[in-house]
């Protein structure tokens, strides 16, 4: 078969189906019956240069995707195969791999690049692939080497530091690479290609970087030839040069000082003359530091006394920066189409701006006002779109005392902008209208640009401006969105609303059925705000509104069940609108069960809802999927114990959400809203309780579902235990263990590990942990406290190894502090012995009785007072 194999490779790209396939086939056979013998031929096949290009790129591709895949489970099968080939068949692919660096075909090199650092992901982690980089290293330092193999070593060795972990190469061979790419990068000895790959792979490469740039002297090396690059010939030389600098801004700003002028005329030259690939490149610098100085600020405005070097960039180059970013407003592509999407010079400036603003406050207004009052009036759309573009991206950051006399003179003029003649301008302006009532009006806090004077003209601009462009309507109901969002909580002050809630309901829902909603998310925007309006809306007043609204909701749903689906598209469309109106069913729901006095409305029509909400489960939309299922969530605490008549034809729709792991969003929905159900019925969900448990066991159990989900699973322990009480008692050895076996991974997590996504996962994991203790204890504390006895010391273990961490999440004090309660109030003088030695517990909870939240002191109190009394007895 491996004589074969070219035909084969050639045939799979045939354009006869017919052939296609059966050429797939075989190459699967192949594989299925030989691994090591099918990757070693690819590898022969990538390196022999009498070979077509065609055969050997996608030999190259199989053989990579062999090796690697983007499902983490797939990805460790296939590790773990590669690991299982004999020693001897893996040094010949790797000999291969690495002669095909120097191959004449440029496809063979790249590709072998990328397989040469898959195999690097796998193997230098484990220490297996130690002369990798010596290896590499050897190419760029032999007399006479080729650009070729050169350009292709430097591009291996920035996929190769793509792939692994900082920490696994030692600081010589990091010294070694540095030194490879930063000669690679040097013009007089190299060609374009190897400069670029050079400079490419030092992006890759600054994650290693972190002792040479705390070394003055080769940080002063690396960064002369980062900025004698970025003023290279070739375009995308320079463009890597200035993606090389903004990566830099982000991981090393601390060592900045010296190049900042340099850099800022690097920059600035680059933003005013260049390409606009360089020129983005360029802003993207000065996004990074802003990005860097609000972080800075936040860590200073919180309570930790550490000295963190803030050296107040922006403010610095504030009088020269703005006025560059500013210029870059005006030069908006000539009938581009309206695609938010689409990221130019003027996109990335305002963006700028946006951070520049957030970064310096009331400082950057003296700046930027000029701007917009001299270009709002300019006959030139141009400079009018600027204007608009310049106010609403500083509208956060200054402070509302600075911003509101503003935007109170300014207004009118942006309402009047509404109906110019550009579509930029109009499109622009609606955005700004949203960004001014999204950070400008909030009446519950006690400030609003909003008053009973200009509100009806708002309403009038804004509902006039969903007839527009779909460009323009889509950002007019952005605005409509944030307007309303404004009135919730804002008591006696919603109802200024109140009158103008049924026209415009009717005017978003007529925006929403334009024939041209498709475009620029016009549909689900307007429906978002339909959702926004009812959540908004003082149920005492417009109570009548939104129960008129519920049956046009409803029929629309079920006409979407009746659509003619011939066509990918159609089966989209109505996926689309079967998950807006299931949206908006959610939240009447919600809304209308919110009072005693309109719940009877949804339990009339509960029965309906129910049906309708089934009859779109079948037709397996995972988007639909979780919108429904949300909805049903609101419909099961809108209903209580009435809910378990439509547990009979729910429950296949339950078990396959809990066993949709490819789309885990889905799953971790149906976990939340198992809860929900659960609940509400008490313990008449004791008859579905074995196969939920099962479902939920087996999730935690498996390495396929993604770990977020896992945490809300723990939480619905508690709310199952809570529900069915002493029943709970089978459950518990197994529950309990995937409880003590999280809680060690807890432990053994780094607190102070730099890595943002996984303490933020440590402290859901905890929270979860303790809400699901606290429900099982409670849900046995009236007729068998003692099957928690056993675990008490654990819990009590737990609980402290949290609360003596020192950067703890306050939601996980508040769930350890009630979890602990739990476990006095539950067990009582039963684990007397077990508090032993209360120092610190008492000191602790000592502490969160002067605590801001009110939450946590009131649950310290009881606390407190529940451990004194089993201290007491």
């Amino acid at each position: 078969m491996a004589m074969e194999i070219t035909q084969f490779l050639l045939a799979a790209q045939s354009a006869d189906a017919r052939i296609r396939t059966e050429a797939e086939a075989n190459l699967r056979q192949f594989q299925e019956q030989n691994v090591p013998s099918f990757l070693l031929s690819l590898s022969v096949e990538l390196a022999n240069n009498e070979k077509p290009t065609e055969s050997r790129t996608l030999a190259g591709i199989v053989l990579k995707n062999s090796l690697d895949a983007k499902d983490a489970v797939t990805k460790e099968h296939l590790a773990r195969q590669w690991m299982a080939i004999d020693i001897s068949i893996i040094s010949q692919i790797k000999d291969l791999l690495l002669r095909t660096l120097g191959s004449p075909v440029s496809e063979a090199r790249h590709t072998s690049a990328q397989v040469i650092a898959k195999i690097a992901s796998i193997d230098i982690p484990r220490k297996q692939w130690t002369g990798l980089i010596g290896s590499l290293l050897n190419n760029m330092t032999q007399r006479d080497s080729p650009a070729g193999l050169k350009q292709s070593t430097l591009e291996t060795l920035g996929y190769v530091c793509e792939e692994i972990s900082h920490q696994d190469l030692g600081q010589d061979e990091v010294n070694n690479v540095l030194t490879a790419v930063v000669q690679g990068m040097n013009l007089a000895e190299n060609s374009p290609e190897v400069r670029l790959a050079a400079t490419r792979a030092l992006y890759n490469a600054l994650e290693f970087a972190q002792t040479n740039f705390e070394n003055e002297m080769e940080r002063n090396y690396i960064m002369k030839m980062i900025c004698e690059t970025a003023l290279s010939k070739e375009v995308d030389v320079r463009q890597a040069a200035f993606e090389c600098l903004a990566s830099i801004a982000s991981r090393y700003y601390e060592v900045l000082e010296p190049y900042m002028q340099a850099l800022f005329e690097l920059t600035s030259n680059a933003v005013k003359g260049d390409e606009e690939a360089v020129a983005l490149q360029a802003i993207e610098f000065w996004s990074s530091i802003c990005d860097e100085e609000i972080e800075l600020q936040e860590f200073e405005s919180g309570e930790s006394g550490d000295s963190v070097p803030h050296s107040r960039f922006i403010e610095k180059a504030l009088t020269s920066l703005v006025p560059m970013l500013l210029e870059t407003l005006l030069k908006q592509e000539e009938n581009l189409d309206q695609d938010d999407n689409i990221w130019n010079i003027a996109m990335a400036g305002g963006t700028c701006l946006e951070l520049v603003a957030r970064t310096v406050g009331d400082a950057i207004l003296p700046l930027v006002m000029p701007f917009v009052e001299a270009n709002i009036v300019k006959p030139d759309w141009h400079c009018r779109e600027a204007a608009t573009f310049a106010f609403g991206s500083i509208i956060e950051g200054p402070t509302i005392e600075q911003l509101s006399g503003l935007v109170h003179a300014g207004l009118d003029f942006l309402l009047r902008l509404m109906k110019d003649e550009n579509n930029h301008v109009k499109d622009t302006t609606a955005w700004t209208l949203s960004r001014i009532f999204e950070f400008l009006h909030h009446p519950a806090r006690g400030f609003s640009v909003i008053s009973p004077d200009n509100l009806p003209r708002v309403v009038e601009v804004l509902l006039e401006g969903t007839k527009d462009a779909p460009n323009v309507a889509e950002k007019v109901c952005c605005a409509i969105y944030h307007l309303c969002q404004g009135y919730e909580e804002a008591g006696t002050s919603s109802s200024l609303f109140t009158p103008y809630v049924p026209t415009i309901i009717e005017c978003l829902l007529s925006t929403a059925s334009r024939p041209d909603g498709d475009d620029s998310r016009l549909r689900s925007t307007a429906y978002e705000s339909v959702n926004a309006v009812v959540r908004c809306s003082n149920i005492v007043e417009t109570s009548q509104i939104i129960v008129q609204l519920l049956p046009v909701i409803m029929n629309k749903l079920s006409q979407t069940l009746e659509l003619q689906i011939v066509s990918s598209d159609d089966k989209e469309k109505q996926g689309d609108l079967q998950a807006s109106f299931c949206g908006v069913l959610q939240v009447i729901i919600q809304k209308l069960s919110s009072v005693e006095e309109t719940k009877r409305f949804i339990l009339e029509a509960a029965d309906q809802i129910m049906l309708l909400f089934l009859r779109v489960f079948a037709c397996r939309s995972s988007t639909v999927h979780e919108e429904a299922m949300l909805a049903i969530g609101a419909l099961a605490y809108a209903t209580g114990s009435h809910f378990e008549k439509y547990l009979p034809e729910l429950y296949k729709y339950l078990e396959m959400g809990l066993q949709n792991f490819e789309e885990y969003q889905v799953c971790a929905i149906t976990v939340g809203v198992v809860g929900d159900i659960c609940r509400a019925l008490d313990d008449k969900a004791l008859q579905y309780c074995d196969g939920i448990m099962n479902h939920l066991m087996k999730d935690l159990s498996s390495e396929a579902l993604h770990r977020s989900v896992k945490p809300p699973i723990f939480s619905v322990f508690g709310d199952i235990a809570l529900a069915i009480g002493e029943h709970f008692e089978k459950y518990t050895p197994y529950a309990v263990q995937m409880m003590q076996g999280a809680a060690e991974l807890c432990a053994r997590m780094d607190s102070s590990a730099n890595d943002d996504e996984l303490l933020e996962y440590g402290n859901q994991l905890k929270c979860s942990i303790f809400e699901a203790y606290s429900g099982i204890l409670q849900g046995f504390k009236n007729s068998k406290p003692h099957v928690m006895l056993p675990y008490a010391q654990h819990i009590l273990q737990f609980v402290e190894l949290v609360l003596r961490e020192t950067h703890r999440d306050d939601s996980v004090t508040n769930a350890a502090v009630a979890a602990l309660g739990d476990v006095a109030d539950v067990l009582g003088p039963n684990i007397k012995p077990l508090f032993g030695d209360l120092a610190f517990i008492d000191a602790f909870l000592q502490e969160c009785l002067q605590s801001d939240d009110e939450q946590l002191r009131t649950t310290a109190a009881w606390t407190l007072e529940r451990i004194r009394r089993i201290m007491e007895s």
